[in-house]
């Protein structure tokens, strides 16, 4: 069991959680980010991808993190 200073804070799970969930349109994940997280785009992508290399983060939502990883990596290789 993790000790609570090596748990991810409740924006951080907010963010996880953000990302694991389905968007009806363009614009809606963008509105969810504002609304929700009271974070602008920008700001919140910068902070997930922090999130990616966070092992917390991997120990709290694997699933989630390894496939964002591997969006992130694939997007890289094709600059």
């Amino acid at each position: 069991m993790q000790r609570p200073e090596e748990e991810l804070g409740a924006r951080e799970r907010d963010i996880l959680a953000l990302e694991r969930r389905g968007f009806p349109g363009p614009g809606a994940k963008e509105r969810a980010i504002r609304e929700e997280l009271d974070l602008s785009p920008v700001r919140y992508y910068q902070l997930l991808n922090a999130l990616l290399d966070d092992p917390r983060a991997l120990a709290h939502d694997p699933v989630t993190v390894n496939r964002l990883r591997r969006i992130r990596e694939t997007r890289r290789s094709e600059r």
